[in-house]
């Protein structure tokens, strides 16, 4: 279940967000070059549904992402802000549900200009600094939220007392291979150790 509010798309200093294809946008029209604008996000139903099946939730409450975007530039823009949210996420190893509450810095800067692309692989490129961002005619801080979320959430997350047991098998009256017995340099060992 997720506790919900009404979608607000407003900004301080007069610039406005407007909602386009059911996600909040900043169009870049209504940014004031010498001036910053502070952002407060709150994400609609259908927006916190799309974000949980994105990354794999069971849920998504708590909601924060507010912050400024400030000229850093000529044409160029600072995003910084704090991303709060307590999600639940199936635990690594039971699958039980696992709730966590992450709070982050979240920082991009979205350039007018060319980025610079390291090239990690044939299709595989990606800015060298990985808070850069090509500007585009609008800044979507549903995506930027996504995005800045998936990347501090757990990687594996465990319930409490949740541990990897290990299991052996093996026919009545053989020893069961284990993973130490397994590498060739403990095999070894237990040779040498026999031959001593």
């Amino acid at each position: 279940m997720t506790m919900l509010s009404k979608p607000k798309y407003e900004f301080k200093n007069g610039a406005q967000m407007r909602p386009n294809h059911a996600h909040p946008r900043l169009e870049l029209k209504h940014l004031v070059q010498n001036r910053g604008v502070n952002f407060d996000l709150t994400l609609s139903e259908a927006e916190i549904s799309e974000i949980i099946e994105q990354l794999d939730l069971l849920s998504l409450r708590k909601i924060k992402f507010s912050g400024v975007i400030l000229p850093i530039g000529k044409g160029d823009w600072g995003l910084s802000g704090e991303l709060g949210a307590t999600v639940e996420q199936a635990c690594s190893l039971t699958l039980v549900p696992v709730r966590s509450r992450i709070d982050t810095p979240v920082v991009r800067n979205f350039r007018k200009s060319p980025i610079t692309l390291s090239h990690s692989g044939p299709e595989h490129e990606i800015p060298e600094d990985d808070s850069e961002e090509q500007l585009e005619d609008v800044i979507d801080l549903a995506r930027v939220f996504s995005e800045a979320l998936s990347l501090a959430l757990p990687d594996y997350p465990r319930a409490e007392g949740a541990e990897l047991k290990t299991a052996e098998f093996a026919p009545p009256g053989v020893t069961p291979l284990t993973d130490e017995a397994a590498r060739p340099f403990s095999v070894l060992a237990g040779l040498k150790d026999k031959l001593q």
